[in-house]
């Protein structure tokens, strides 16, 4: 089999795209997923990084919708498995950091260990919930938001790993405030800001503004909607995207394809309709390596 790229490289690889992108490159693009395959095949598509969603994940383990019920084990745990079957860099939802600054430690450890190239931790109080569901979140004060930045990134190792600061203070607080909070989580030491935005007609200039602001990377969730979800990638960085994340994408398309597979078995009786909106045993084989285990199986004939 083919040697899989160290985590350090991985994150080296990560830091110097996200800087191009900062430079005037093209955004760079991480497709959302909740397990290996899903990583597999974003990898197989070409995609240059791929993001683990905590949303994607607490439906996929748990079946239960993403308010804070994740835990740093099953969340790290599920990371280190989907990091080590792609030889892309992971980029992994780390909520809240599960607790305070000492909490926020073991956080980085866990993720440094897992080899993951890169984490976000959000200002939110806990329990957390999705920024994407209804209403307005609440966030920790100014100070205590900060301090977790601050730790963080004292807590790795690997200089290399990534911090990307979150806040989610924006629909409570105003833009000024989560512009205050980014520019803070900066001078902290982070490497990359994610504030996170929802659908709104100034969404656009709101991110120009955003990035205009900082001197390191700046992350975007497509799911925020409105003009977002019609923007080219090309066009990403016309904004001051650096790094553009696609959370809900496989996760919604995966749950609509297994609904109409259930639904022409119901139906049907049979599954013949389904089969041309399936892949093929070989394609879905391939995908996960097969060829290349079998390859390694034949250097040592028994």
């Amino acid at each position: 089999m083919s040697a899989m790229p160290t985590p350090t490289q991985l994150r080296i690889l990560l830091r110097t795209r996200l800087k191009a992108a900062q430079q005037g490159g093209t955004a760079l693009i991480a497709p959302g997923v909740f397990d290996g395959y899903g990583a597999r095949m974003v990898q197989q598509q070409g995609y240059e990084a791929v993001y683990m969603t905590g949303n994607g994940v607490s439906a996929s383990l748990l079946g239960r919708p993403d308010v804070g019920l994740i835990d740093l084990s099953l969340m790290s745990g599920h990371a280190r498995r989907v990091a080590s079957c792609v030889n892309l860099p992971l980029i992994c939802d780390a909520d809240t950091g599960y607790g305070n600054v000492v909490g926020v430690k073991r956080t980085i450890e866990e993720f440094e260990a897992a080899g993951v190239a890169a984490i976000h931790m959000e200002d939110q109080i806990s329990p957390k919930r999705c920024a994407q569901l209804p209403g307005d979140r609440s966030v920790l004060p100014f100070r205590e938001a900060v301090a977790k930045i601050e730790a963080a990134v004292a807590a790795r190792k690997d200089d290399q790993f990534m911090i990307i600061a979150r806040t989610d203070s924006v629909g409570a607080e105003g833009l000024a405030a989560g512009i205050q909070r980014a520019q803070a989580f900066q001078k902290a030491g982070a490497d990359a800001v994610f504030v996170e935005l929802k659908a709104h007609g100034g969404l656009l200039d709101d991110l120009k503004r955003i990035a205009d602001s900082l001197t390191i990377p700046c992350t975007v969730n497509i799911d925020a909607g409105g003009p977002l979800l019609g923007l080219p990638a090309s066009q990403l960085h016309l904004h001051g995207v650096a790094l553009a994340i696609y959370p809900a994408l496989l996760r919604n398309a995966v749950g609509f394809a297994m609904r109409e597979a259930l639904q022409h078995l119901q139906n049907d009786g049979h599954t013949l309709a389904a089969k041309p909106r399936q892949l093929s045993s070989k394609e879905y084989n391939d995908c996960l390596g097969l060829p290349e285990v079998e390859k390694w199986e034949g250097q040592f004939p028994v």
